[in-house]
């Protein structure tokens, strides 16, 4: 269990963190060391290891957390706002632009790679990403659900899984590939299917 610190403990923790995320982006994971990650804080290794007493290992968990933080920060506010199918446009561009500006190399997969995906902290962190951000979508299509646009009948919990198995699936082919292709359509597929479900059936 990590110590509890003061506030200003805390801020120089996250400041140590947030420049941790930029080094371990920029050199990669493999390469970054203590030392760059000292420079680019300001701090020594004795403060380094009073923050995260298991290294490496602690701060590339911390770093991680911080990069999961990001890729739901980084679709705000429209994630949080899924209300109208505007508003669900408008938040699949923001995925595709992002995905796209981050190219080939996932910084949170890359971290995980080194940290292993398979232990505890590591775990904790990809469950708790999936389940805020389905939580999002689902909380989106209630929404719309609550306006008379989809069936009160729907499984919200199920629709939501099945567009975020499609955003992580569009994801990982662009990490392969390069091209956004994949993604671009399990987005645009998944949401025409969620409209389809607000139309009348013909007889």
């Amino acid at each position: 269990m990590r110590r509890a610190l003061t506030a200003k403990g805390e801020a120089t923790r996250a400041r140590i963190v947030a420049g941790a995320a930029e080094v371990l982006r920029e050199r990669g994971v493999a390469t970054a060391t203590l030392d760059d990650i000292c420079l680019r804080t300001g701090t020594s290794k004795g403060q380094l290891f009073h923050y995260f007493p298991g290294g490496r290992e602690d701060l590339l968990l911390a770093a991680a957390r911080y990069e999961a933080d990001r890729v739901l920060d980084d679709q705000q506010p429209h994630l949080g706002a899924l209300d109208s199918w505007d508003a669900w446009y408008r938040w699949r561009d923001v995925v595709v632009e992002r995905y796209t500006a981050q190219g080939e190399t996932c910084p949170l997969g890359s971290l995980f790679s080194h940290v292993g995906r398979s232990t505890p902290g590591a775990r904790a962190i990809v469950i708790q990403l999936m389940r805020e951000w389905q939580e999002y979508l689902a909380t989106g299509i209630r929404s719309l659900r609550r306006q008379g646009h989809l069936p009160a009948s729907l499984d919200v919990d199920e629709a939501a899984a099945a567009l975020l198995a499609g955003i992580q699936g569009g994801v990982s082919i662009m990490l392969s590939t390069g091209e956004p292709t994949h993604l671009k359509a399990a987005l645009d597929w998944g949401l025409k299917q969620l409209r389809a479900t607000g139309r009348p059936q013909a007889d």
